[in-house]
């Protein structure tokens, strides 16, 4: 079947050969942008889990926080505002991958009807 594919491709005129290419690589992009999405929403559901907690903590209570491979004890006030700010730079990091992944995605749609367009019959 690859010789087939290859065959194929090998009777594609090169500017349609190198938007397939293109397409492809916007393919794997869109890709690795939902990759870093996803790892960003599992941090921030993290944080929003850490913030739930330290609510339901007494204003006294003994709070540490992760810091490299050490525990540094905090308070809890200090706790949410480094959780808060941590929330905020994850929003903020979200919200570009996103329009990312809008421009990545309309760019993939408007490649491919060029190469439908371009192969004509032979798309089909």
């Amino acid at each position: 079947m690859d010789s087939g594919e290859n065959y194929m491709t090998a009777e594609l005129p090169p500017q349609i050969q190198n938007q397939i290419a293109q397409l492809q690589q916007l393919q794997q992009q869109i890709q690795g942008l939902a990759i870093q999405k996803s790892k960003i929403e599992a941090m921030q559901n993290e944080s929003k889990m850490a913030l739930d907690e330290l609510a339901n903590l007494t204003e006294d209570a003994i709070v540490y926080r992760n810091v490299g491979e050490l525990l540094i004890k905090t308070s809890k006030e200090e706790s949410i505002s480094k959780l808060n700010e941590r929330e905020e730079t994850l929003s903020l990091r979200l919200q570009s991958i996103s329009r990312q992944e809008e421009r990545l995605t309309s760019r993939f749609k408007q490649l491919q009807e060029q190469i439908q367009h371009a192969l004509g019959p032979r798309a089909q």
